[in-house]
């Protein structure tokens, strides 16, 4: 008996072991990213508003079936980035898309202030949110709005700097 125990629990531990590997969610990469894409972005710094109950949740029985994308109404309200810093009023509808990457998930906030990076479609803005954190930073402070601030200026923008 404890030898059939012992074989179960060292086969337990010799297989894989699976761990989401992210960059550190960084401002100023992301700025970078979303400067350098096909589409065009906004940077926006206000409250977030969504039905919490529609992010997507992993059913560990069934991870296959977690959808990549789950798109869910939202609203923010705030202030969009300009030369002059975060100045132009902004109150609209948007799309948040939480997106998961096999079992791991984005979560969100509903209420919490956010600083987003919304590509703008055709359809309007889109969110998108990953596990890793996305184009979305709650509860940005001070020193990370004064990151995107300077990015946005052409000032130094460099990744991983103390913000």
């Amino acid at each position: 008996m404890i030898r059939a125990l012992l074989v179960v629990l060292l086969t337990g531990l010799s297989g894989p072991a699976l761990a989401l590997s992210c960059l550190t969610h960084d401002a100023a990469r992301t700025f970078q990213q979303a400067a350098k894409a096909e589409a065009a972005y906004i940077v926006v710094h206000g409250a977030l508003q969504f039905d919490e109950t529609r992010l997507p949740k992993v059913d560990m029985a069934n991870q296959h079936q977690t959808p990549s994308d789950t798109l869910i109404a939202a609203r923010v309200t705030g202030k969009a980035l300009s030369h002059d810093g975060f100045e132009v009023p902004f109150d609209r509808k948007i799309t948040l898309n939480a997106q998961c990457f096999g079992p791991w998930c984005a979560g969100a906030t509903s209420g919490a202030n956010y600083l987003a990076f919304l590509e703008k479609r055709a359809d309007g803005f889109t969110l998108r949110i990953t596990p890793c954190g996305g184009f979305g930073f709650a509860a940005p402070s001070k020193v990370r709005l004064d990151t995107v601030k300077a990015c946005f200026r052409g000032a130094a923008c460099d990744p991983d700097a103390p913000h």
